[in-house]
């Protein structure tokens, strides 16, 4: 703020002449320390502010970051106490570098409320739950939620966490009407509990300490309400849950089950639901394939790990995500990912390759011929796009693949795929030989 400006709005303030103005000098005065800590993350904007608590609707239009005021509202050296009603208007925008007590309404508000600190945490909590229409965070040492908030519109992600108690879950970030967000990354998403409300499908930007971990819902319906947390930790030895989470204990023998990681969805609409992995989660654990990894989930009746399906992989061993069948996540405590423990081993009298294929009717390289599969006329042969889709599938394959897909979804079925690299799983059940390995083909379109 402009010195001449500064003392401009405050020599105005103190020529109203009672009490009123005399708080108002003090309010002020700390919002100018407010704009001093946050000048350098916002560009100037032009706002109007109006108190309609004083006598004669006092209104000042400035180009600062500055806040819309209903009283009472006191600042304290630590904190914002709100006791009255604040609303900020369409194109306001409030900074916060110190924590808020909030115990008054302040959910009508189509503006922006940010928070920032370079050096220490900060706090919102009180017992009346705010609703931001567009909201901020830039709060090095994180912004720990002791209320829940809710978003309608939209959240800024820019560093630090938004941190909720999760032995309270009812405490949560709750994203409202197809509210979104942007900018998430791992040193800045929801670590605790994130919420949704009458939304059908969403992405939960949740993860833990220095780790995004988001778990995507697509429901049938609209949710009411749905919540989810990400957690890094046995399921076995869970720090808030009461039981344990035995990884032996599942209804499949080829069935094995992370002890790295799980999460905590509540829903009760019929959904299918994605979760990712990264390094830490060490899924070449699980299985030595994409197609082996599952969605796997602790029945709440059963009390037992039950596969929950794998319609759709994108990625690799080390980074991806696996999206399950529908399902309804309140029957189930956690969810985590699976695998099968059906590792194969490869026999030396079996070599299986890379291959390329241009089905173009001059009988060369029109099929896809697997070396040895005659020696197994049990088998299966699974095609995959670089999207981790499945393009082609067969049992009892007999290379008879000519580049055309059989499968509905991906293009229309018995259509020429486009060119470019897939890769395909083979397994020759009848000699216990499984193999992945990468197919290249100059077909018919290109990609």
């Amino acid at each position: 703020m402009h010195i001449a400006l500064h003392n401009k709005m405050i020599n105005s303030i103190k020529n109203i002449g009672n009490e009123w103005s005399a708080q108002m000098f003090r309010i002020f005065k700390d919002i100018s320390n407010i704009i001093t800590h946050s000048k350098n993350v916002h560009k100037r904007h032009t706002i109007r502010c109006t108190n309609l608590s004083t006598p004669k609707n006092l209104t000042i239009i400035v180009r600062i970051f500055i806040l819309f005021i209903s009283m009472p509202f006191l600042f304290s050296q630590d904190a914002v106490h709100n006791y009255g009603n604040i609303q900020i208007h369409e194109d306001g925008l409030v900074g916060f570098h110190m924590d808020i007590i909030n115990n008054g309404p302040f959910n009508r508000n189509k503006g922006l409320v940010g928070f920032y600190s370079l050096d220490k945490a900060l706090t919102i909590s009180g017992g009346s739950n705010p609703i931001f229409f567009d909201f901020e965070i830039a709060v090095d040492n994180d912004l720990y939620i002791d209320n829940t908030i809710g978003i309608s519109n939209n959240v800024n992600f820019i560093t630090g966490n938004l941190v909720t108690d999760r032995t309270a879950s009812e405490i949560n970030i709750n994203f409202q009407n197809n509210s979104f967000y942007n900018g998430e990354n791992n040193n800045s998403k929801v670590d605790g509990y994130a919420a949704i409300s009458n939304t059908a499908n969403f992405t939960f930007p949740i993860g833990q300490r220095n780790t995004l971990r988001p778990l995507t819902i697509e429901s049938n319906d609209s949710n009411d309400y749905a919540k989810a947390a990400y957690y890094f930790e046995n399921p076995e030895m869970p720090s808030i849950f009461p039981t344990s989470y035995n990884t032996v204990n599942t209804d499949e023998d080829l069935v094995i089950v992370s002890e790295y990681e799980f999460w905590h969805l509540e829903s009760s609409i019929p959904s299918k639901v994605t979760l990712t992995w990264n390094e830490q989660s060490n899924v070449d654990e699980l299985g030595g394939f994409l197609s082996d990894l599952k969605v796997v989930g602790w029945s709440k009746i059963k009390k037992q790990w039950i596969n929950l399906g794998n319609t759709k992989v994108l990625g690799d061993l080390t980074t991806g995500s696996i999206t399950s069948i529908e399902f309804i996540p309140d029957d189930y405590e956690i969810l985590t990912i699976g695998g099968s423990n059906d590792f194969l081993e490869k026999l030396d009298n079996i070599t299986l390759d890379n291959y390329f294929m241009t089905p173009n009717g001059d009988g060369k390289n029109d099929f896809l011929v697997i070396d040895g599969i005659e020696n197994s006329p049990n088998n299966s042969l699974q095609i995959y796009n670089r999207y981790g889709r499945l393009v082609y599938s067969r049992n009892n394959y007999n290379n008879e693949f000519d580049g055309l897909s059989n499968v509905n979804g991906v293009i229309a079925k018995n259509s020429g795929l486009a060119s470019g690299i897939y890769y395909y799983i083979v397994s020759l059940n009848d000699i216990d030989v499984k193999h992945q390995g990468y197919l290249y083909l100059s077909t018919y379109v290109n990609n």
